[in-house]
């Protein structure tokens, strides 16, 4: 039977992966970027509101940046429900005048398709990286989805965090017009981040929960124990509170108690 399982799985893998497929609506976009040699932008931009029933208003933005406005990075984990091991992370982006952007790395699930972790081993979804505001992003999983939502500081150089930018940048623009599948073990969303970083690998980046203690041992989260780090990182009830207050707002307001935690 598990032989039989396995044979039928590896359908998939014969299959060219594709860009015209009737996505889920949220992955329906595929985000077209522009770089020069001062900034970027990225079109779409997903700046849906959610409430716990789910999407109440599917909105989309531009984003248009100078690279010498970036200021930080942060990294978010969300832990997934009753599996200490898995977690969907994706990064943030902060700019001048408390603006967010963010990157969410995602399996490109069809209309009505559910996602599967072992059918994500065997090329059946393609490969997505969308574009989101911060209230679109953490909202849709603490608010929607009910699950927790954590944000850490990421400690890298100043240049470390324009060199992550654009490789993403690069990353999503190469996506455009040569479509890849996602893997649950060597293209999720938390190795995608560790190879724009170039990380060395470790197995946090398939057993993904474990990504922001690896992080932490590694120096790129840094705090007395990696206790502290993660209690004051826990920013569910925050931006439960937050809701749907206009983006400009709900950034401003997200960077000021991650500041305030973290001075």
């Amino acid at each position: 039977m598990i032989f039989m399982v396995l044979l039928g799985s590896t359908g998939w893998a014969w299959q060219a992966p594709r860009l015209d497929r009737h996505w889920d609506p949220y992955l329906a976009h595929t985000p077209h970027v522009a770089v020069t040699a001062t900034g970027f932008s990225v079109t779409p931009v997903t700046e849906w509101t959610y409430d716990a029933q789910g999407p109440v208003t599917p909105t989309y933005d531009a984003a248009s940046y100078d690279f010498a406005a970036l200021r930080n990075v942060w990294f978010v984990l969300e832990p997934q429900p009753g599996m200490s091991y898995a977690a969907h992370t994706f990064l943030l982006f902060e700019f001048a005048d408390d603006h967010l952007l963010g990157v969410t790395i995602e399996a490109r699930r069809e209309d009505g398709e559910e996602y599967s972790a072992f059918n994500g081993a065997f090329n059946a979804y393609e490969l997505s990286y969308i574009w989101g505001g911060a209230r679109d992003l953490l909202t849709r999983r603490a608010v929607m989805l009910q699950h927790d939502v954590f944000i850490y500081p990421v400690a890298i150089t100043e240049q470390q965090k324009r060199t992550l930018l654009v490789r993403l940048l690069a990353r999503t623009a190469d996506l455009e017009t040569h479509p890849r599948f996602y893997n649950t073990f060597f293209s999720n969303c938390t190795n995608e981040l560790a190879k724009a970083t170039e990380l060395k690998w470790d197995p946090s980046f398939i057993l993904t929960g474990y990504s922001d203690e690896h992080l932490y041992k590694i120096g790129l989260i840094r705090a007395p124990s990696f206790a502290l780090a993660h209690q004051r990182s826990d920013m569910t009830g925050f931006i439960r509170q937050l809701g749907a207050n206009p983006p400009a707002n709900f950034d401003a307001a997200v960077l000021a108690e991650l500041r305030r935690r973290n001075s």
